[in-house]
């Protein structure tokens, strides 16, 4: 997959009006997005080693709604197969897809740290 498809807010900066206003809009809800950092994953994580699979599932939903909107694809993908599989309680498989999530999910978030830094200072 393409780089693009880790991170992008290009689309959504055009969206906003593709001015200095519009990135410093983009970048509170980037900061808002990727705040949180691991916990959210090392959340979901404790709930899955002890079968809370419902609140596991309903964490990763949950971060794929809020990263995926900064043109995350693929951790969307990897999320959408991980709850699937979380779903059809398919045990085998959950590991080394949360593995793949946790993966794409530390991409996004050093995508969107090098973004901030390369386009909003943390002053602005």
């Amino acid at each position: 997959m393409s780089e693009e498809s880790i991170f992008s807010v290009d689309t959504l900066v055009k969206y906003m009006g593709n001015d200095d206003k519009a990135v410093g809009v983009v970048a509170r809800i980037v900061r808002d997005a990727v705040a949180p950092g691991m916990a959210p994953l090392q959340q979901a994580g404790t709930a899955l080693r002890e079968e809370r699979l419902s609140e596991a599932g309903k964490i990763f939903h949950s971060v794929r709604g809020s990263i995926g909107a900064l043109g995350a694809k693929r951790l969307v993908a990897a999320s959408l197969k991980l709850e699937q599989a979380i779903v059809e309680r398919q045990s085998e498989a959950i590991p080394p897809l949360f593995a793949k999530l946790e993966s794409e999910y530390q991409l996004v978030l050093r995508h969107a740290d090098d973004w901030l830094r390369h386009h909003a200072p943390s002053g602005a």
